[in-house]
């Protein structure tokens, strides 16, 4: 599933292409892929309405229309392509928005077929999920905060952990508690904060607070840096599994003590450390 630095990337990728545009036509091949409104609603109200941004959210995209948001989640398979009008649709292709350079918009270099283009998700599992509201609140409202944002700070990492009585790492996968996320960076952030995976979070100290708050922060801002991961055939075109430190790394040497990488299961999800710089305390 990408995560933040991915979901980061793509919309970077795609804002430039999709600033301006204006949505011309929709066409839903699976109605499933709308978590909301009905399929009539979503196709009567997003027609017509320009792009005006593109944002992420935790690992949603949003793109912020003339009168609504369209809030986008990938989950386990689905990705997001920029398509000239004339290509024919794929088999796991779900959501297909023909786009039209809006009166306001700069000419695309990428699409130059009278103007015209197709935003295009594709999901191979079909878990991935669509919502058109004019009140993103309603999806996002109970995220935690952004690990870039203000109120991340390493006193408030220190006392959200007290007010937990739960191990780490599945602490950390949980979005109500932090938003962004996933298997790869919280096994890397622990790692590079030489914290146990299992350690109970009303457990941690201040110090060792502000090292996971660095950590997380660090991770994050190199994955990003190497356009995320890419390791499997969902999501390409990153290079930071190339400098994981633990995740996938299982029975290789830890590059700090080289002591051989473990893996477990934590909260049924597979779990990678170094059993000596992140040993139990």
């Amino acid at each position: 599933m990408p995560e933040l630095p991915e979901v980061e990337t793509i919309a970077r990728k795609l804002r430039p292409q999709l600033l301006g545009k204006v949505v011309q036509e929709v066409e839903l091949r699976w109605p499933r892929t709308l978590a909301f409104p009905s399929p009539r609603k979503f196709k009567e109200l997003i027609q017509g309405q320009e792009i005006q941004e593109v944002t992420r959210r935790a690992k949603y995209f949003i793109l912020h229309l003339s009168d609504f948001s369209l809030l986008i989640h990938l989950r386990m398979s689905g990705d997001l392509f920029i398509k000239e009008s004339k290509i024919e649709p794929e088999k796991h292709d779900r959501l297909i928005l023909k786009l039209f350079r809006g009166s306001s918009s700069e000419q695309s270099t990428a699409i130059k077929e009278n103007g015209s283009s197709k935003l295009v998700f594709n999901d191979t599992r079909k878990f991935g999920r669509v919502w058109l509201t004019a009140n993103p609140e309603e999806v996002l409202g109970k995220l935690g905060p952004e690990p870039f944002g203000r109120n991340f700070t390493p006193e408030w990492l220190h006392t959200a952990l007290h007010s937990r009585r739960r191990q780490l790492k599945p602490l950390l996968l949980d979005q109500t508690f932090l938003a962004g996320l996933g298997n790869i960076y919280s096994d890397e952030a622990l790692n590079l904060a030489k914290l146990n995976p299992l350690a109970g979070s009303d457990a941690i100290t201040a110090k060792q607070a502000e090292a996971l708050h660095a950590a997380i922060r660090s991770v994050l801002k190199e994955g990003i840096r190497r356009n995320g991961a890419s390791i499997d055939w969902v999501y390409r075109g990153g290079e930071f599994q190339n400098y994981f430190r633990v995740y996938d790394r299982e029975g290789k040497p830890c590059p700090t003590c080289r002591t051989k990488i473990q893996r477990i299961i934590v909260g049924q999800r597979s779990t990678h450390f170094c059993p000596k710089c992140q040993r139990a305390r």
